[in-house]
């Protein structure tokens, strides 16, 4: 014998499994009441089997039992709660965003107030400074990138990749150094747009990169390379254009720290912004770089006029006191141009520049030896990526303090600055291939670049000073370019070297000695040429 089904009713009293009733007295598992008057019941108990008090809950609406009223109540007060909080939390979400924005809006007043202080924003070198900020930003988001990419892979590949393309980078910058004057002469009425080129060049590299990244193509170092490249070309053609927009009573000491103050905060703006978007993949921050490159080809073309301007300048072989000479009425060859070139400066800006090239050689050392020294060999007890961003931070600190001690110290000979930082660096060197320890690496780092802002900032305090207003934008341009040789030699030299810590760090000791004795000799052996002017 089968037992029947529970009982069921119609709309008015549906009885089901587990005694629920219909709509007007819908009956639930363990006594719930529904929004119609729903009531708990034992399983099948039907419609008729309801006590009269269930019943009036059911069946009369307004009227409920004491605990469907606490019940009611109770939900009621969790809708009010969880909205007020709702609220509070939309109200504060919408204060902090709000005052967020205010503090981003004065920041960047406060930024725009400097930038265009003392004249800087009538004369355009503010637009200039601006420039540069993005620059750097883009410059921070491509090593972001590339830190994750080209130093990811066995130190052994690396190396000796980036010794090749290192070669082919130094090479046409060895090949051009002779010829930027010339050419910057023959378009100095485009420089805004040479600029521009240097940034729309990378903005393309980078989203080259991007898709190389994503397919691991062989096309990565190539591009990598072809960026810092790009990158250092921005440097020369920046650099021949600053002296076009000083303001009244600007030195170039003044104008290149702002840059440098400019150059800090992009770097720490972008490097922000690609390591969050990093995090998605590496292919991200360089899409990041591609679009802020885009912004600074558009602001290149958009500096003043004047940046173009032509009007009384003439190339240093032609106006020093070694004019340079004809044979049978033609122009010297390569090397005896070279030759010209450097007799025609006078002897504390040859000596400025040799100091100069010596802290580039450091900084450039420092940056490839320690990468991969760190990679294969760390320091007992410590990680090596952590060291070399113990390194790269003090060395970023020395640099932005650099800046800062610069301006403190204008009033000072610049010639003294530069011999006692270079001193600086040989000293710091000299202790790490003696003492080679976490003290010391982080002591090298702040010295390095403390002492290659020192001497940047005030070799072009001596240039400003020796060199005529005619032939200082050629001056400035060329050796712009002598330095960055003489970063990609130190970065070849730490690159070739076994990674042994007192090998390398007394090499590069020994070659800052010569340097800095190179320097004391220029001094003491043109003592005839000093005095002399333009």
């Amino acid at each position: 014998m089968t037992q029947p089904p529970p009982d069921q009713t119609g709309p008015a009293g549906q009885t089901g499994p587990a005694g629920q009733t219909g709509p007007a007295g819908q009956t639930g598992p363990a006594g719930q009441t529904g929004h119609a008057g729903q009531a708990g019941g034992a399983p099948g108990a039907t419609g008729g089997g309801i006590p009269p008090r269930a019943q009036d809950a059911t069946g009369a609406p307004g009227t409920s039992t004491p605990s469907a009223s606490s019940g009611r109540k109770a939900a009621h007060a969790l809708r009010v709660g969880a909205a007020r909080t709702g609220r509070v939390l939309g109200r504060g979400t919408v204060a902090g965003a709000r005052l967020a924005g205010r503090g981003g809006r004065a920041g960047a007043r406060r930024a725009r107030a400097y930038t265009h202080s003392a004249g800087a924003g009538e004369s355009g070198l503010a637009r200039l400074v601006e420039l540069h900020f993005v620059n750097l930003m883009g410059d921070a988001a491509l090593t972001v990138s590339l830190a994750g990419t080209i130093f990811a892979i066995p130190t052994d590949e690396a190396r000796g990749q980036v010794a090749q393309f290192l070669a082919l980078t130094m090479a046409p910058f060895a090949l051009l150094a002779p010829f930027i004057g010339p050419l910057l002469d023959r378009f100095r009425n485009g420089r805004r747009w040479a600029i521009g080129t240097t940034l729309a060049l990378r903005a393309f590299l980078c989203w080259v990169l991007a898709g190389a990244v994503a397919n691991d193509s062989p096309w990565l170092f190539p591009a990598a390379l072809g960026c810092l490249v790009a990158s250092k070309a921005y440097g020369v053609t920046r650099a021949s254009a600053v002296p076009r927009l000083l303001p009244p009573g600007f030195s170039l000491v003044n104008a290149n720290s702002r840059n440098a103050l400019a150059g800090v905060a992009g770097m720490a703006v972008g490097g922000g912004l690609a390591g969050a978007a990093a995090r998605i993949g590496p292919e991200w921050s360089l899409r990041l770089a591609f679009l802020i490159y885009v912004v600074g080809t558009v602001l290149a073309i958009r500096l003043p006029a004047r940046v173009d301007s032509s009007t009384g300048e003439q190339d240093i072989e032609d106006t020093g006191p070694l004019p340079l000479p004809r044979r049978d009425g033609r122009r010297l060859g390569l090397v005896e141009r070279l030759r010209a070139r450097v007799a025609a400066l006078p002897v504390p800006v040859l000596a400025a520049l040799c100091s100069a090239v010596g802290a580039r050689l450091l900084t450039g050392f420092l940056t490839l030896f320690m990468a991969f020294l760190m990679r294969e060999h760390p320091l007992p007890g410590h990680s090596g990526t952590f060291v070399l961003a113990l390194v790269v931070g003090a060395a970023g600190t020395g640099n932005a303090l650099g800046t800062v001690i610069g301006n403190a110290l204008r009033r000072l000979r610049p010639d003294l600055i530069i011999a006692v930082a270079l001193i600086f660096d040989v000293l710091a060197a000299l202790a790490a291939a003696l003492f080679y320890s976490l003290t010391t690496l982080l002591v090298l780092g702040l010295v390095a670049g403390l002492a290659a802002q020192l001497i940047k900032l005030s070799s072009d305090a001596v240039v400003q000073r020796d060199i005529a207003e005619d032939v200082r934008t050629r001056v400035f341009a060329w050796s712009e370019t002598l330095l960055q040789i003489a970063w990609v030699v130190g970065g070849g030299i730490g690159i070739a070297l076994p990674l042994v810590p007192r090998l390398g760090f007394g090499v590069i000791s020994g070659l800052l000695l010569l340097v800095l004795a190179a320097s004391v000799r220029i001094r003491m052996t043109r003592r005839r040429h000093a005095g002399s002017g333009y």
